[in-house]
């Protein structure tokens, strides 16, 4: 990839712009690609939750984790509305279970998403999570 789809693939891998080689490779995401990802968004910190699985967080919110049985990145999206239909377009990809019906997580393979993907869903996670005034500053530089 080069020009303008470089830039915006580095933007999604690394919400803080810095350049990466994260999106080049191919390879399947990862724990500490996911761990890059999160911690590199305004706030966030890693606190281990229930069970002690890998989490992200923000004051006051967690706004994704790494789930097991089955293992998958848990992810916030905007809606129940918008769950139903990434399921239903991407089931190989995109899945749930009882205990998040009804809620707007969606739970989605590691092997099955790409880096730039994962960038996306977690950062739009962190959006629907963090304080309004970090999204603020985050959409001021990021628009």
């Amino acid at each position: 990839m080069t020009g303008a789809a470089e830039l915006r693939v580095e933007r999604h891998c690394r919400p803080d712009g810095r350049a990466t080689s994260l999106c080049d490779d191919g390879r399947v995401v990862s724990h500490e690609d996911v761990r890059s990802i999160a911690l590199a968004l305004p706030g966030a910190y890693e606190r281990p939750s229930h069970g002690g699985r890998p989490a992200w967080r923000t004051k006051p919110r967690m706004f994704t984790w790494i789930r097991d049985d089955p293992e998958a990145l848990v992810a916030w999206v905007e809606s129940v509305e918008e769950k139903a239909a990434l399921i239903e377009s991407e089931p190989a990809k995109f899945f749930t279970t009882p205990h998040y019906q009804g809620h707007p997580i969606v739970l989605v393979r590691l092997e099955a998403v790409d880096i730039q993907e994962a960038a996306e869903l977690i950062t739009e996670s962190w959006r629907l999570r963090a304080p309004k005034s970090l999204v603020g500053k985050w959409d001021a530089t990021h628009g």
